[in-house]
């Protein structure tokens, strides 16, 4: 019998007889292989383990350490979930059950709500499953026969979206000892490579995302290759979970949410409204230094303008509905980019003003459905760190790699070790669709983006399909101390909508030239920054950012005048002080400033009167002693003034 080629990865060749199995070619490798891996990757495409393979091929086998691997091993485990809430709660209808960052959900059509108790018993199931050992045979089948099968099962939600699949498209299905499911898959040869899980929590989620549909039931999970990463995982999950920005939020004072004002609507507390003021005079300060100059736009304006930009092409869906003024139909703005067009339309320019980089702190609004909001990272009311950079073809690498640096700047100041600059580039296959049609533009200025991140010596990964419907973007990933990772910002390219807006430039042979834009947001919106700084400092913000830098807490009413003095100094200095006046011990009003993470607290007691000294303590240091008044000052304000990032984080190396 003729056999085929296979080729690994370090360039070794197995021949094997035709329909050999990748899991077949792992057992024949060595044990430890053939229990780790869980898919495999054959000319560069993702298959099954069980796949028989009848063609030379090269062949890579891929255990959940990696990407990949992981991706799948969460896919699995969502079917294995679903597999047990089936065994365990029949009339159960099933949805969809996708993956996410770490984890995976399902949601469930169940009368009722699923308790902690029902996930132990669900969890134990999946156990018992995993330990059974069963195959996961794929089946491709027509539609028709699709729609029946999942129809004589009673599984309607897997019905509707098989009647939204292209009749002429086979679909793919995946069994499990008596459990089916739909899915594209690959997943995992046998249920017992399915090990180190762990469900994690339910909430409620209407179908499709819409509130107009069926109230379900999600359910919460994540798996890992190794016990190891599960314990780690659900360590960075805990301190996840004393960071959470919404807890944080509520308790420190910065900001709330009232039903009368709307959801989505975040009303700033006057704690929150400091962190806003520092990080816009951070901003400001930079973009001054970087010759930004500052407008202001309106909130609202004609939706023609929105027609021209083609927002209202591309963008509708997520902006509020049109206002009828005299006849005229008007949106409230879901972004600033139309408004600085018309800025730099508003006067005649030359070359000589480029590149001309306007900024503003403008709010916009965007509807976000209400299943989809979360705190203050997925809100409806944003305030931008905006601005766009109009410049000339050959200023465009300098121009966008200075922005990327803005972006280093700021992660220095603000701690950020870990960073990923992703590259969105368009789709061909969408353009005219989702994406602006001029090809030859696409290309070039995806040429440019590359050449400046290359020149800049700034890591970043290409993502095909994700860039915006006017030109290629830099999305900017980032995390947290404790290793929780955020979408912060992004840095995108305009090669279109000039043109729309008839925007141009005399050059230096006279002629009109239509810019390049540039849209940058370094710091993102407002909310979304606060929201990753209150769970990156876990509420313990550096000093010049602290709401309240220095609590001063006097012993005694004996000492109170004295304290006055002290506070009255402190905040001549331009320092944000707070006077603990009440009838407390002294021990209670250390523990309330460290509750509400002061990071000074100055001890005022009659040795220190009679000294004019205060007795300094600081969050993570301990007592640091007594220090005189014209002592400690500029030593404060320096630290303020410096933006220093002085505090210790509470995550230790293990969780980071």
């Amino acid at each position: 019998m003729s056999k085929i080629q296979v080729t690994l990865p370090d360039q070794s060749i197995k021949l094997v007889p035709p329909a050999t199995t990748p899991q077949e070619i792992a057992d024949n490798i060595g044990s430890r292989l053939a229990q780790d891996v869980v898919v495999a990757s054959v000319n560069g495409s993702l298959v099954d383990l069980n796949l028989p393979l009848q063609d030379d091929c090269t062949l890579e086998l891929l255990t959940g350490d990696t990407l990949e691997g992981h991706e799948v091993l969460l896919h699995s485990t969502a079917h294995l979930m679903a597999h047990a809430v089936k065994c365990l709660f029949p009339d159960v209808k099933i949805s969809i059950g996708p993956t996410i960052e770490n984890g995976f959900y399902y949601d469930f059509d169940f009368d009722g709500t699923f308790t902690d108790e029902d996930l132990v018993k669900i969890e134990n199931k999946m156990k018992e499953i995993s330990k059974a050992g069963h195959d996961i045979i794929r089946q491709e089948i027509s539609s028709n026969d699709a729609i029946k099968l999942f129809s004589d099962m009673g599984e309607s939600y897997k019905v509707e979206i098989i009647e939204q699949i292209d009749p002429d498209d086979t679909i793919a299905a995946y069994t499990q000892d008596d459990f089916t499911d739909l899915c594209r898959g690959p997943h995992v040869s046998n249920t017992s490579k399915i090990k180190y899980f762990k469900l994690l929590s339910t909430s409620g989620a209407y179908w499709r995302g819409d509130e107009k549909n069926k109230m379900l039931q999600r359910i919460y999970g994540t798996v890992f290759s190794k016990k190891d990463g599960l314990k780690r995982y659900l360590h960075m999950l805990e301190e996840a979970k004393k960071r959470d920005h919404r807890k944080l939020g509520r308790e420190l004072e910065i900001y709330t949410f009232d039903n009368e004002v709307g959801p989505g609507l975040p009303l700033w507390l006057p704690n929150g409204a400091i962190i806003i003021d520092e990080l816009e005079q951070l901003a400001k300060e930079t973009e001054r230094l970087a010759g930004y100059q500052q407008v202001r736009t309106p909130h609202l304006t004609k939706g023609s303008l929105y027609e021209r930009s083609g927002h209202l092409t591309h963008y509708k869906e997520f902006m509020y509905p049109a206002m009828d003024v005299d006849g005229t139909d008007y949106y409230v703005k879901p972004m600033n980019c139309p408004h600085h067009h018309k800025i730099f339309a508003a006067s005649p320019r030359s070359y000589r003003d480029m590149p001309l980089r306007l900024a503003e702190y403008g709010t916009c609004y965007r509807y976000e459905r209400s299943g989809q909001l979360f705190g203050l990272m997925r809100v409806r009311s944003l305030q931008m760190n905006d601005a766009h950079i109009y410049c000339r073809p050959g200023q465009f690498k300098d121009e966008f790699l200075n922005v990327c640096q803005m972006y280093l700047q700021y992660f220095k100041i603000f701690g950020i070790e870990k960073y990923t600059m992703r590259l969105s580039l368009h789709n061909p296959e969408d353009l005219g669709n989702k994406f602006v049609n001029e090809p030859e533009l696409w290309l070039e200025t995806e040429k440019w983006v590359r050449e400046a991140l290359q020149d800049g010596g700034i890591e970043f990964v290409e993502v095909p399909g994700e860039a915006a419907f006017y030109g290629p973007k830099i999305d900017v990933q980032v995390w947290s101390a404790i290793g929780k990772e955020f979408t912060l910002a992004t840095n995108q390219v305009d090669f279109a909508i000039p043109e729309r807006f008839d925007l141009n430039y005399i050059d230096e042979d006279g002629s009109g030239k239509t810019p390049i834009c540039i849209h940058r947001a370094p710091l993102g919106t407002h909310e979304r920054f606060i929201g990753f700084l209150i769970e990156h400092f876990g509420g313990n913000f550096p000093l010049w950012l602290a709401p309240v830098q220095v609590a001063v807490l006097p012993v005694s009413d004996k000492v109170l005048a004295y304290a006055q003095q002290v506070k009255g100094s402190l905040f001549e200095a331009g320092i944000r002080v707070n006077l603990n006046e009440r009838a407390d011990k002294i021990g209670a009003k250390i523990r309330h400033a460290e509750l509400n993470k002061v990071n000074v607290m100055l001890i005022v007691g009659t040795k220190e009167a009679e000294n004019r000294t205060v007795s300094v303590r600081r969050r993570f240091e301990g007592d640091l002693g007594p220090v005189r008044l014209e002592t400690l000052i500029p030593e404060l304000k320096d630290e303020i003034k410096n933006r220093s990032v002085t505090h210790r984080q509470e995550a230790d190396a293990e969780t980071q």
